[in-house]
Parts: C-alpha cells; structure tokens; sequence
C-alpha cells in the first residue's frame, strides 16, 4: 500500500470550523462542579459539533482524519485492524478512506454496528482470543489502529504504567499481523516512557513519527505515535 504524505498532495480533510461564540451552562444549579465543567466543554468542542454534523460517534474521529490526511495511512483495497475502536468514530473514517478494503473493529465492550466493518467484541487481555485472532489475521492487515486509553485513576504514574502497557499490547498484535511495508498508529503519552517505546518502534519499522492533531484536547498529554515500512518477520 503506497502512502501519501500530506506535503506531497495528499488527501485534503475536512475542516473544522473554528470555535464559536461560547456556549453558557444555564442549568448548572445541582450538578457537581466537574459535570458543570465537562458539558461546558462539550458545547464549546467545534470538533463535538463537527463530529455531530458529519455522523461521527466521537470527536476523536478527527484526530484519525489529520493523521491520515499528513501520512497517507489509509488507501483503496487497505486492510485495517481497528483496536480499541467503541464507539466507532475511528472505525467509520477507516470505513470511509479504506474503500474496497476490510475493516475489523475490536473492543472488549460491546459496540453498535458500522456499516463497512466487521465489529467484534474481543479482550486483548485473553491470551487465547488474542491467538485466535493473530492466527486469522497474520500477514494480511496493512494498517493497525490503536486509540485505547485507560480510565484515568488520577495518579499520574499508575496511569502512565498502564497507558503504556496498553500501547505495548498494541503493538504486539501489530506485529504478529502486518503485512511487510504495513503501517501502525497508537496513542501514547507524554512521560510514559516514550523514548523506550519509540526505540522499540524504529526496530519494527522504516520510519516512526509523532503527532499531536489539532483535535486533541491543549490539555492532554495524548500524542500519536505513526510507524510505516514494518519490517517484518513477525517479531519486528
């Protein structure tokens, strides 16, 4: 699968319109400060209304569609393992630039249909499932996908250990089923042990970059690492 650079006359994504007027909470009266906060971020999100207008489920569907738009992950005929896809905002981008590809989407929770995409319910965590499905898929996926985070504890380096344990999942099925040349995006973190990661990335791949997308939250220590050329051998 030829990639596309973004420099190099890539596909244009859609814009976002920029931030409107702000949004007031009239309503806040009984709710817990951190609700009052969450829904006046939720109304001032232009990607929550740009991802509202376009049919996306999530707001991060626009973090994958600036990723594909500079990298050129997703083509014609792709092959795409979606990890971690509820509630399906990735899956139906992937959908949507991977025509006359397959798509399979993974989640442990169970998650609504995408037209286009096989939807799975499957734990990485089980060994056995984990088998089953690098036994099916070995060598034919083109692009793995990984946007799985943990539900945040607040302590800051318990969730760094277990962020980075999930991108280390991530890549261990990556590896066991690309194709040589395939590609690779996962969420990372700031002081997760990155430079660890990323050495271990550039051992399976021709070329790693990271990204952090316009729609990813100022705030968030979210960054996404892009990997293309696997090298192969199963292993990396």
């Amino acid at each position: 699968m030829a990639a596309r650079d973004g420099k190099r006359g890539g596909r244009r994504g859609k814009r976002v319109g920029r931030r409107g007027p702000t949004v007031r909470v009239k309503t806040a009266r009984g709710r817990k400060p951190s609700s009052t906060r969450w829904l006046r971020r939720q109304l001032n999100d232009p990607y929550v209304a740009a991802a509202a207008k376009q049919g996306y489920r999530s707001r991060a569907a626009w973090k994958l569609v600036e990723i594909d738009d500079r990298f050129g992950l997703l083509g014609r005929g792709a092959w795409v393992l979606d990890l971690g896809a509820a509630p399906g905002g990735w899956t139906q981008v992937a959908v949507e630039r991977a025509p006359r590809g397959r798509v399979v989407a993974l989640d442990r929770a169970e998650m609504e249909p995408v037209a286009g995409a096989e939807v799975r319910t499957v734990d990485l965590d089980d060994g056995a499932a984990a088998d089953a499905l690098v036994a099916e898929l070995a060598g034919l996926i083109d692009l793995v996908l990984s946007d799985m985070a943990i539900s945040a504890t607040g302590h800051r380096g318990t969730d760094q250990v277990r962020n980075r344990r999930l991108a280390e999942l991530a890549f261990d099925v990556a590896r066991r089923v690309l194709k040589p040349g395939g590609g690779f995006a996962v969420k990372a973190f700031h002081g997760g042990g990155d430079a660890d990661f990323v050495a271990e990335l550039k051992r399976g791949f021709r070329e790693v970059r990271s990204v952090k997308p316009s729609a990813s939250r100022a705030e968030s220590a979210e960054l996404y690492l892009v990997a293309r050329g696997f090298r192969g051998g199963g292993e990396g």
